[in-house]
C-alpha cells in the first residue's frame, strides 16, 4: 500500500526543529521574558505611587493638625470685586 505525502511527513519527526519553529520558539521566549519584566515594572511603579501618596497624606495631615492646634484660620485669598465696565 503506498503512503501519501501527508502521512509520510507527519510520521517523520526530525531530531532538530525547523528554522521557522526555532524562530517561533525564540520569539515566544522573548515575549514571555519581556512580559514578565513589564509586569514587574508596573508593580514597582504602583508601589512607588502608593508610598508617595502615603507620604503626601502624612504631610497634609500634619499641616492640618498644626493649623488646627494653633487656632489660626485657614487663609484664603480675598476675592476681588468685579468692576463693571461700560461698553460703547
Amino acid at each position: 500500500m503506498p503512503v501519501s505525502g501527508m502521512e509520510e511527513m507527519s510520521s517523520k519527526k526530525s531530531a532538530e526543529p525547523s528554522p521557522a519553529s526555532a524562530a517561533r520558539a525564540e520569539r515566544q521566549r522573548l515575549a514571555k521574558e519581556e512580559g514578565a519584566q513589564a509586569m514587574a515594572d508596573v508593580e514597582r511603579r504602583a508601589i512607588e505611587l502608593r508610598q508617595n501618596m502615603q507620604r503626601l497624606r502624612a504631610l497634609r495631615e500634619a499641616r492640618e493638625a498644626d493649623e488646627n492646634s494653633t487656632g489660626a484660620p485657614v487663609s484664603t485669598p480675598a476675592k476681588k470685586k468685579r468692576v463693571k465696565r461700560i461698553v460703547r
